[in-house]
């Protein structure tokens, strides 16, 4: 058995959760925050037989979607004063961790 960690952005989760639940996945959903942007993410934790682990991450992949996001940046100059500009940066997609399970009950 292995435990799939999916972490994917909040504009994403009903997508993957739907999919998940419609593919006979059941996971668990952890509210979590991003450190880079400090974004609202959700991390879903999936046990999974060792052969249909692909298909959950192929199933995560498909309802997570990367995008474009302007965030603000500072920036400073050789004559001591602060800027602030916007900068483009992708968010979104998933971030998979698979780990292998040595026991597992459901009580």
């Amino acid at each position: 058995m292995k435990l799939i960690y999916a972490i994917v952005n909040n504009d994403d989760s009903h997508a993957v959760s739907s999919a998940l639940t419609r593919n006979g996945f059941q996971a668990t959903k952890l509210a979590s925050t991003g450190g880079f942007l400090m974004a609202g993410n959700t991390t879903f934790m999936i046990c999974s037989e060792d052969d249909k682990v692909e298909d959950a991450i192929a199933t995560i992949k498909e309802h997570s979607h990367k995008r474009k996001q302007f965030v603000p940046n500072s920036a400073n100059f050789s004559t001591g004063g602060y800027t602030s500009f916007p900068v483009e940066v992708a968010v979104g997609g998933a971030t998979i961790f698979v780990t292998n399970i040595e026991r597992f009950e459901k009580v």
